[in-house]
């Protein structure tokens, strides 16, 4: 083990931090231990230089991930495949006769309207599994109880789970951004694909950029009202806020609002954070993602608010500046989730190969409500 003498740096951080010397540089290099991946030919005793130093105490790193993502799943079934989504149009208004009776005149009874029903079929299913192998004899050389091999084994089926938690939350995120991009691409400009910006510009005569939306308190107080009327709009019967033009509504227990934290922190810090009656600028309530498709390098706007997909239907879409989503519970969602492992051991080699494995039906219904609201220059 190596034993370094310190006396000199915390002499001088004690009188840096008691206010009697300047900040001067620190070389940290022998102090702070960054680790190494196996002991070396100097860990070993500062007696007699050759007893190898003894492992004191052994931590597992072992944290579940809960993930971040919107709740978009939805039940499992265990015989079947094909989900159908059934639907009918509304019936149309007839002149009521009974108001308008005329002597000798048969009124009769007995005609077949038949409704309008529609049937769409979801049967794609989605698979993955990852693969991890565990031995029992070769790890006892490394560990001084079966307490410690116990707890190092739990570590490794958590890093399944998390690593399932990971890979399931990037595939709702693209479910998602799907949807995003079958909006923006055959959805209607300011009906239900969005540019606030360009909206807010427009109706105050402005130019305010792109860089500049997110800290300014009057757009986004605007994009607050807009979102809000939202909510309301998407309760009312219309056809005008899904891409398949069917006379749809979302009442609020089935509507799903997403934002990107960007988004919502900026309109915390530069809205309401100096608005006297802030509930009446407030946001609609939202579940929040750090980002829609990735963070790029820096966590910049212009990835974290990025999408660049081919949808689900093959359209190739590539946007950024979106703040936010709304749509129908029924609109999308992960459906039929099944996860399972199965277990092989080979004899030969002692060790277990577990697979653990992962299916699931994703899904884009474009004739249910989705709306999303994004910022870019006038015309993008």
């Amino acid at each position: 083990m190596i034993v370094e003498q310190v006396y000199s740096i915390v002499n001088e951080i004690t009188e840096e931090v008691t206010g009697n010397a300047d900040l001067v540089e620190k070389d940290l290099s022998n102090i702070v231990d960054v680790g190494k991946e196996v002991l070396g030919a100097t860990d070993v005793d500062n007696y007699v230089e050759a007893l190898t130093d003894k492992i004191a105490k052994v931590v597992f790193i072992n944290r579940p991930y809960s993930g971040n993502v919107p709740s978009v799943m939805m039940d499992s079934w265990e015989y079947g495949a094909v989900v159908e989504k059934v639907t009918t149009e509304l019936p149309e208004a007839s002149e009521n006769e009974s108001w308008a009776l005329e002597d000798n005149t048969e009124y009769n009874p007995n005609v077949f309207y038949q409704p309008k029903v529609d049937a769409k079929f979801f049967n794609n299913k989605v698979t993955f599994e990852i693969d991890l192998s565990f031995t029992e004899k070769q790890v006892k050389e490394s560990f001084n109880s079966a307490s410690e091999i116990n707890s190092f084994m739990t570590m490794l089926y958590n890093s399944v789970e998390n690593s399932f938690t990971v890979k399931l939350d990037g595939l709702i995120m693209q479910t998602i951004n799907s949807m995003v991009g079958e909006t923006i691409d055959g959805g209607t400009a300011g009906i239900n694909a969005v540019n606030l910006l360009d909206d807010y510009n427009t109706e105050t005569g402005n130019t305010l950029a792109v860089g500049d939306a997110l800290k300014d308190s009057n757009f986004l107080k605007f994009a607050s009202m807009k979102m809000t009327l939202y909510v309301d709009r998407l309760s009312k019967i219309s056809s005008l806020f899904n891409v398949g033009g069917k006379k749809k509504f979302t009442p609020r227990d089935a509507l799903k609002v997403v934002m990107l934290s960007d988004f919502k922190a900026s309109a915390n810090s530069y809205l309401q954070a100096v608005t006297y009656n802030e509930k009446y600028t407030q946001l609609p309530e939202a579940e929040t993602v750090p980002f829609w498709q990735g963070s790029g390098q820096d966590y910049g706007f212009a990835n974290v608010s990025k999408i660049n997909v081919v949808t689900g239907s093959g359209k190739t879409v590539e946007q950024s500046g979106i703040l936010g989503v709304m749509f129908d519970r029924e609109a999308l969602g992960v459906t039929n989730l099944d996860k399972r492992v199965t277990t092989h051991f080979n004899a030969k080699g002692e060790f277990y190969n577990n697979f653990f494995k992962l299916d699931c039906g994703v899904f884009n219904d474009v004739n249910e409500n989705f709306v999303v609201f994004y910022i870019a220059e006038t015309g993008v």
